[in-house]
């Protein structure tokens, strides 16, 4: 497990330093990717402050933000950015006690990481682009760089720092090697946190839901990277969503040392 660097957070990083296919590596201080805020510390509010970050962009649901609002710097303003790609999110609210009818029927609809990444990416090319847009022209010039977070920065959090890397070219084992480590980040705490409330709301704890809960297999993100790659790859989905030619360069300037 590496050291989250938002104290209070599980699984917070910054993305600089991956390398690149043609050589060089990511830039440091441009795109960090986090679990949610609500348990950022002072410490962490502190780190976010003295950050060059001046947009976060929340993945999340509305119960979700709700059941867990971000703590933010008050020093300072982030703007933030609210932008749902998983309309279907597993989150539910925390009362929620399931009969056997409704866990059966939750079962039968719980898909595989792979199918719920597929589903991201077929249905927010416009929301992927948009993400891309704002690490381009930041509107805060003070503070240019953008986080990226869902609850746990796995899945939704994962599939868009993937495809952002994978568009300017960072190199894959290292995009499948930072979505994995995800998993290791949130074992523990996080991750026996999560089952205790799947498991007091009635939801057993099946290997395909622990899976889908705090997994991050290889496989999950590498089947979404064939996916984007089978229909001309992660450029041109982003280029597919509204991405300018000219954002597209800019990304590529603005992510590479």
């Amino acid at each position: 497990m590496t050291t989250p660097w938002i104290d209070g957070t599980h699984n917070s990083r910054d993305t600089g330093g991956m390398p690149l296919r043609h050589g060089g590596a990511t830039r440091s201080g441009v795109l960090y990717r986090s679990d949610a805020l609500v348990g950022a510390t002072e410490a962490g509010l502190a780190t976010l402050a003295q950050s060059p970050i001046g947009v976060i962009v929340d993945f999340r649901t509305d119960i979700e933000r709700a059941q867990a609002p971000d703590r933010l710097p008050v020093v300072r303003d982030i703007r933030v950015v609210q932008l749902s790609i998983l309309e279907a999110a597993l989150a539910m609210p925390a009362e929620l006690k399931l009969d056997e009818a409704a866990t059966k029927t939750l079962l039968s609809r719980i898909p595989t990481l792979s199918d719920l990444y597929l589903g991201m990416l077929q249905h927010s090319p416009l929301a992927f682009a948009e993400v891309a847009r704002l690490i381009v022209s930041p509107p805060d010039a003070a503070h240019p760089a953008v986080l990226v977070h869902c609850t746990a920065g796995k899945d939704r959090t994962g599939m868009s720092t993937a495809l952002l890397l994978d568009a300017v070219g960072v190199e894959r084992a290292a995009i499948v090697a930072d979505y994995a480590s995800s998993q290791v980040n949130l074992a523990g705490e996080w991750s026996d946190g999560m089952l205790a409330r799947m498991t007091a709301m009635g939801v057993p704890a099946l290997p395909a839901i622990i899976e889908v809960v705090t997994g991050t297999p290889p496989s999950a993100i590498e089947a979404a990277l064939a996916w984007l790659d089978d229909r001309g790859g992660s450029a041109e989905y982003l280029l597919s969503g509204g991405l300018t030619q000219g954002e597209l360069d800019g990304l590529r300037e603005r992510l590479s040392a």
